[in-house]
Parts: C-alpha cells; structure tokens; sequence
C-alpha cells in the first residue's frame, strides 16, 4: 500500500518527525511514485514559499515494506548535528516485529556480520573476515507469543491511527517482539531474525513461509519509537506510535 498522505509528528524551522508508510520510499528515482522526500519538500514549500528547492536531509531510512517514524533535517546545521548522534550511537531506534517461530531465548543481543548485495538488494550473514563485512548488532525481547501490536494495526494510536492491513502468517507459533537496533545496515533485523531461525512475518526477501500474493510484502515491522537530542537546544525528543 502506497500513500500521499503526510503523517506529522513534530516540526520547527531545524527538523521535522513523521511517519512513513507501508510501502512508501524514503527516497526514489521513479518520479510516477510519491516519495517522503518529494512529500515533506512540498509540504514545506507550501508553509514557507521560497526561492529554489526547500532543503531537507535524509537522516536514516526505513526499508519501503516498513512503517515507522522518521526524522528530516530542514537545515545543514540540523543534518550535521543530527549525523554526528546517529554516528555515535545518540539515536534510540526501537521496532516491533512479529516473527514465525519463538526465539530461544527471552531477551537477548545478536551480533553478526552482514554483506549487503546491491545486485539483488538484499543482505546474509557472513563471517567477519568476508571483504565488505559490517558488524550488525540489535537487542530483543519477547513481549508476547501472537500479535497485540499487529493485529490493531500499524501505527495505531491513541489519537486512533491506523486499521489493521497486514492479516495473521501462516499457521504456526508467533511471537511479538521488541527490537533495539544499534547498528543500521542493510535489512539488518529482518536478516537477523532470520538467521536465527525466527524470521518476520510476511517477509518474502528472507522469510521463505511467507505468501507472495500482494503487490507488496505484509511485513510486520514497524519502527514506533524513535529517541534523539534537539539539533539546537539540546531537548531530548521521544516519538511513539504505541
């Protein structure tokens, strides 16, 4: 499912928080699609006209299939500031996910080695000294066998958000899980999980009991809580979608 529709969670003159839809690009070259990028320039033109483009930076993605919160530099002292939290660790990126399976354990932190592959866009464990190796390292934990978060739907709020457009996996034991990622590479919790033998439901690139029947992948994962200090003031910021 594709969207136009502008979720805004918090703006001023240096940032801007949203939320990105299922099946929205952050940011593409397929000028017949809308992109957040295209989206949010837009919708800054239209509240502040100026001349030329209106500057926006992305700061960290989400991958297209994968909902969640997002935020957007509106200025170069922002985008630098805001760069140099995410390289040292200053941004809190949490995920619920529901995967096929139970994880062996309650809580746990996965480190692996992964290599992404730009010919077929995906991303497999390896082994640390496979050229182009990046350490990829995340910390679940079990919230719950089923779907609580998922089966109400992604992004659903208090402020009522959201029906449910992502139907139950195949048969078999789920478990709902909360994911702090503190590296960002490629498809990382999705190759992850996987690898461990619990991989999220609905994901056709890496969960091979998941249909392939829909224009796009019913992956539930949805990245609802997002942490990080104020680019200018120093305020330290907390989104959520639960």
């Amino acid at each position: 499912m594709k969207s136009n529709r502008l979720d805004i969670l918090y703006e001023d003159k240096d940032i801007i928080v949203c939320v990105k839809p299922h099946g929205t690009a952050v940011q593409t070259k397929n000028t017949s699609a809308p992109d957040m990028v295209s989206m949010l320039k837009t919708h800054i033109f239209s509240q502040e006209p100026q001349n030329g483009e209106p500057y926006l930076a992305v700061i960290h993605r989400l991958d297209q299939p994968v909902e969640g919160i997002l935020v957007f530099a509106k200025s170069p002292f922002a985008a630098k500031e805001l760069n140099r939290q995410l390289q040292n660790k200053g941004f809190g990126k949490y995920y619920r996910a529901l995967v096929d399976g139970i994880p062996p354990r309650e809580e746990d932190t996965l480190e692996n080695y992964m290599l992404k592959d730009g010919r077929t866009n995906t991303s497999r464990i390896c082994t640390p000294d496979t050229p182009g190796a990046k350490q990829a390292r995340l910390h679940y934990k079990i919230i719950q066998e089923g779907h609580g978060y998922f089966k109400k739907g992604h992004g659903e709020t208090k402020r009522g958000r959201g029906k449910s457009q992502f139907p139950p996996s195949p048969a078999g034991p789920q478990t709902e899980l909360d994911i702090q990622l503190d590296t960002g590479r490629h498809h990382q919790i999705r190759v992850q999980m996987a690898h461990l033998g619990c991989p999220i439901a609905g994901d056709t690139k890496y969960n091979p009991g998941a249909p392939n029947d829909g224009e796009w992948q019913q992956i539930q994962l949805c990245a609802y809580k997002l942490s990080f200090r104020h680019p200018r003031t120093g305020r330290q910021m907390d989104f959520s979608l639960l």
